[in-house]
């Protein structure tokens, strides 16, 4: 009997934290699938043991062990189909209130993508190296972001990572080991989503005051109106 055809694309089997095709692909009991290293590395460097895609998380790490069916699947991708390579994009000059691209001289292209390893933004020329080079592929890119210098140390010029609550800052992970030991400290979606819900519950307590003196003034009102009519 002929193979049967797999109508899908590598793309549908991307690392989350590399944003490339998986590489020894290992899957956890929230159902995503990650490459064995970046999971590992994620893991390592971080102080909670959490999905680094829906953010779920375990009170002990999950022993790791390939996805043997997965990986079968994406070696017959790879000889079936070519690489995958990045979206089509404008390549248009960068705006007032665009990124500009960090590569480029003279006049900048906008860029597409903002890397936070390079701590650099790119345009859709100087990308493509991420997409196609080995030693840059794993590299985390996001949407463009024109504040990354605000988001490096000033002490070690690495990348913020760390919200240390006992000094109220954000720190990288050299501060972890040289200032901030013993120190409370939670990763900055933890402490992105804590504010979240501390400026939530703030709301809704000015709404209800607001609600209680709506009523109030609703009340006055009315016993303003039955004294006239007396």
């Amino acid at each position: 009997m002929a193979e049967a055809q797999l109508l899908v694309s590598e793309d549908e089997f991307t690392c989350s934290v590399c944003l490339d095709t998986l590489t020894d692909p290992v899957s956890i009991s929230c159902g995503h699938s990650f490459c064995l290293k970046c999971l590992t590395d994620y893991w390592d460097q971080s102080q909670v043991c959490r999905c680094p895609q829906c953010r779920e998380m375990f009170t002990v790490r999950p022993a790791l062990r390939r996805n043997t069916l997965l990986n079968e699947v994406i070696k017959k991708l790879k000889k079936t189909a070519v690489s995958p390579s990045p979206p089509p994009l404008s390549q248009n000059y960068a705006g007032l209130e665009d990124v500009e691209c960090d590569a480029c001289t003279g006049k900048k292209f906008k860029a597409v993508k903002s890397c936070l390893t390079c701590m650099a933004s790119f345009c859709q020329t100087h990308l493509q190296p991420h997409y196609e080079g080995d030693a840059l592929k794993h590299h985390k890119l996001t949407d463009p972001d024109g504040n990354l210098k605000e988001k490096l140390c000033a002490k070690h010029q690495k990348s913020l990572e760390i919200f240390c609550k006992t000094d109220e800052t954000y720190i990288c992970m050299m501060c972890v080991v040289t200032g901030h030991k013993n120190h409370e400290m939670v990763e900055l979606e933890t402490q992105r989503e804590e504010k979240e819900n501390e400026l939530g519950a703030t709301l809704s307590e000015i709404r209800r005051r607001l609600e209680k003196r709506k009523k109030k003034l609703k009340e006055m009102r009315r016993a303003m109106e039955q004294m006239k009519v007396s």
